[in-house]
């Protein structure tokens, strides 16, 4: 790989690859079947990121089914539009939906599952939708999708499906959106991430990093994942004859860096400009050239990992860059957590902020002993490092709110003077 010159084309570089990442991934394709009004746009904008039913591309494959995609999410959606259960009606979707089952299997576009929503408060199910959720069960796996599961009722109809023993794959119950009850009381959206867990054990292994980068309703799953390939990207680079080199040669590390965090990036698939990556990178890498930003982890690092500052002439082991690159991938994956979250419920994003908790969370990483680092991805039912995170950020904005406007404005101004001297 060709060496950066500046940090501008490094970023340039991390955006290039992540493109490239989510290019190569297979992609889920999903059938997203019921009557009108049972919520599946709704549905479809709370398990998959940037409002994909309104936002991605609907184009009519047949009278009744629509495909929908967007650019840079690697999954398809096919959606029954105007499915009524009059006998004619149900014949000819189902016509359809054999056809295109057909015309895709054996190809990278092949259907993988099939997302059968039905409203939960309506607590009934015609003999008509039985024949057809058999008929599509044949071909296809089906999760019984019941949307707006308020109450009892929802729970009670959950287990009449279930005791019908009906040939599909699962039954669950979603709240895709808050629902408010009074100005007192809300419940809480839920469901969603169980069905991304009952998704995924149905989908083939080789679509389900494109399902885990599109789908944004468990972005704690996306940190695990991330985890789990940065660790063992990680062990492979540095544990496996990493020869030791000398602090001024530390620029070779960025190449490997790039690669991680695009991959990091890629699983996340969240929308990132290059301002949010400089933003997160110069909080580690300064603002120096990219060939200064792998000596500028290392030269942190050296204040936290003990015996490192003490190596004679500056001789970087394998060791030493393994924690150096392994407390950068968590860092990144513990702040792109707090992107996703915030770009899932729609708020804006401080990029001072991220700044600062990146280079929070690096000092904390760095000081991880090895057994935390390489047991940190398995840390998940309860993890303390995104919690910590989270945290972190809201202090940050409560104490950023704190501060009078006069001294935010003296303080952009001289960030924008300090960094144009260079």
């Amino acid at each position: 790989m060709k060496q950066p010159n500046n940090k501008y084309n490094m970023i340039q570089e991390i955006l290039e690859k992540t493109e490239s990442e989510v290019a190569k991934m297979s992609p889920v394709n999903i059938l997203i079947a019921g009557k009108t009004g049972v919520g599946k746009s709704t549905l479809i904008n709370n398990v998959f990121r940037e409002k994909l039913a309104d936002t991605g591309i609907g184009k009519p494959v047949t009278k009744h089914l629509r495909r929908i995609t967007k650019e840079g999410i690697p999954i398809v959606l096919y959606d029954t539009r105007g499915l009524e259960l009059e006998q004619k009606v149900q014949k000819q979707v189902m016509k359809e939906i054999l056809d295109l089952v057909e015309e895709k299997k054996n190809t990278k576009d092949a259907l993988h599952a099939v997302y059968y929503c039905i409203q939960a408060n309506s607590s009934r199910i015609e003999d008509m939708e039985i024949e057809l959720i058999k008929e599509i069960s044949s071909i296809l796996p089906v999760i019984l999708v019941l949307t707006q599961s308020i109450g009892k009722p929802a729970d009670e109809f959950n287990r009449y499906l279930e005791n019908m023993n009906l040939p599909v794959a699962a039954v669950q119950n979603v709240m895709s959106e808050p629902y408010e009850i009074s100005d007192d009381y809300v419940i809480p959206r839920f469901g969603l991430k169980q069905l991304i867990e009952k998704t995924l054990q149905l989908i083939p292994k080789e679509s389900k990093e494109a399902f885990t980068n599109a789908q944004q309703a468990d972005i704690e799953r996306k940190a695990k994942v991330a985890r789990r390939w940065a660790s063992r990207y990680v062990a492979t680079t540095f544990g496996v004859g990493f020869a030791p080199i000398p602090f001024s040669d530390a620029s070779i590390l960025v190449p490997m860096q790039v690669t991680l965090l695009a991959h990091i990036t890629a699983i996340f698939g969240i929308s990132m400009d290059k301002a949010t990556i400089v933003s997160i990178i110069a909080a580690v890498g300064g603002t120096g050239s990219a060939t200064m930003i792998g000596k500028t982890l290392v030269a942190n690092a050296f204040k936290f990992i003990p015996g490192a500052g003490t190596i004679i002439g500056g001789i970087i082991s394998g060791t030493t860059a393994s924690i150096v690159t392994s407390a950068l991938a968590l860092s990144y994956i513990e702040v792109l957590s707090i992107i996703a979250t915030k770009e899932k419920e729609g708020e804006s994003i401080d990029l001072g902020l991220l700044e600062r908790l990146m280079r929070s969370q690096f000092k904390k990483n760095l000081k991880l002993n090895r057994k935390e680092l390489k047991t940190k991805d398995l840390e998940f039912e309860n993890d303390d490092a995104l919690n910590d995170a989270y945290n972190t950020y809201t202090e940050l904005e409560d104490e950023q709110s704190s501060i009078p406007k006069s001294a935010k404005l003296k303080k952009v101004v001289q960030n924008f003077i300090k960094k144009h001297k260079r």
